[in-house]
């Protein structure tokens, strides 16, 4: 089976990376050059832990492939994913010009029978768009082609996406007829031979259930977050609350653990996106809402405890920073939580000295030398007043707490904005936590 994938970001080259580890004939499109002259000298532009390995295998078996080009390869393949960016327009709603782009560029090239599929996040009705856009190119060419769109939304974790890939816990798959579910079927087999669990359902519903899952997933990080601030002032752990509501089966565990906001590409931009789309069918979406407004807040929980901790007298002070990307086991960092806590201490006339594992380069890129960068946390705490901790990499996990008690200053003090650690682990420093 021959595929094409029209994006090389984060979806677009896992998903073509792992169809290809199956046996599928890949070819990944991009319409930046330099990106793809780097993928075919084996170079990757995003972290994720397995990825160069499971990319240069793939390449180097010839299953594989890259280029600028989609129309020179659109003969040849039996479905084209659309995996390009759906970056938030001012008012929160998804831009969709890319993805119009990819199915003017489907219409225009495409002499046989050919699936479209949306793996990008995208709102609802977005299918219809894509179809209008390609029986618009048919007819300027004066032609009668078979196609047909389909809506197949990524659940990927940034960190364990190539698992989440292979292994998913299911492959939702929107489409509108029985000969797209074959090819579909025919596709995902490989992945789910054990479990066979690809959940096929109308268009509309695909597209809804991706913005549906990110926005439950926010909804339980915000809610916990608040709970979390609620402890504070009535003197409960947060730690001792979520693992008693988490042991009730209706509720879970998972992504109940409260810190210092969410991040990344998806639960912020799609968060706004869905509250767009509500409001712009007349519905207010009051929940979703105020998962925003409430992870906005958080964000800045951390800068507050330090404010409070030294009653307002932080002009001057040096502090640690432990993590920079939104998460652990990546390097990206849109929507950090680090990058709104380092503005509000340099705003406050604080010098920062930041470590992360894989995003600095990344932090360099996005605000330069601003702030110092360390070669391990043990860099960043000399002569340091503070130390934050936003980003709960594995290493972060059993420092040595004397020496660097040692290289701090008098009276130091570390904010903990995962819950990471607990206060006995320290002896000699100030602990203060989430909740």
């Amino acid at each position: 089976m021959h595929i094409a994938i029209v994006g090389t970001g984060y979806v677009g080259l896992v998903s073509g990376a792992c169809f290809a580890e199956m046996g599928v004939e890949v070819t990944c499109v991009d319409i930046d050059s330099k990106k793809i002259e780097r993928l075919m000298q084996g170079e990757i532009p995003i972290y994720e832990p397995g990825l160069d390995d499971l990319v240069r295998r793939n390449a180097s078996a010839g299953r594989l492939h890259f280029t600028t080009d989609l129309a020179a390869c659109i003969d040849d393949v039996e479905v084209v994913f659309s995996a390009v960016g759906t970056p938030p327009d001012e008012d929160g709603s998804a831009d969709l010009s890319y993805v119009l782009d990819v199915a003017r560029t489907f219409g225009r090239n495409i002499k046989k029978y050919t699936i479209l599929v949306t793996k990008s996040t995208v709102p609802v009705g977005t299918a219809q768009k894509v179809k209008a856009v390609i029986r618009e190119e048919l007819d300027r060419r004066g032609e009668t082609v078979e196609f047909e769109v389909a809506s197949n939304p990524e659940f990927l974790k940034e960190g364990a996406a190539i698992k989440d890939f292979m292994s998913p816990d299911r492959v939702v798959v929107g489409v509108e007829s029985d000969r797209a579910r074959e090819v579909m079927t025919k596709l995902y087999r490989p992945f789910l031979i054990n479990n066979f669990r690809v959940i096929f359902m109308d268009i509309p519903s695909a597209e809804m259930t991706k913005y549906a899952a990110n926005a439950m997933l926010a909804t339980r990080i915000s809610f916990m977050n608040d709970i979390a601030n609620v402890c504070e002032l009535v003197g409960a752990d947060v730690n001792m609350v979520r693992r008693g509501i988490g042991s009730d089966a209706r509720i879970g565990s998972k992504f109940l653990y409260p810190g210092c906001g969410y991040g990344g590409s998806c639960f912020p931009k799609d968060v706004k996106a869905l509250i767009k789309t509500a409001s712009q069918h007349g519905y207010d979406m009051r929940v979703l809402n105020a998962v925003e407004e409430v992870n906005e807040r958080q964000k800045n929980i951390l800068f507050e405890k330090f404010s409070r901790h030294f009653n307002g007298d932080i002009a001057g002070r040096k502090v640690a920073l432990w993590g920079l990307s939104f998460k652990p086991e990546t390097d990206d960092m849109r929507e950090a939580p680090a990058l709104v806590l380092i503005d509000s201490l340099l705003r406050a006339g604080c010098t920062v000295c930041a470590y992360d594992p894989v995003a600095m380069d990344e932090c360099r890129r996005r605000i330069g030398d601003s702030i110092s960068y360390g070669t391990s946390i043990y860099d960043t705490v000399l002569d340091a007043d503070a130390i934050f901790l936003v980003t709960e990499w594995k290493e972060f996990r059993l420092p040595n707490w004397e020496v660097i008690r040692r290289a701090m200053r008098p009276t130091p003090v570390l904010f903990d904005g995962r819950n990471l650690y607990l206060e006995t682990d320290m002896p000699g420093i100030a602990y203060r936590r989430i909740g």
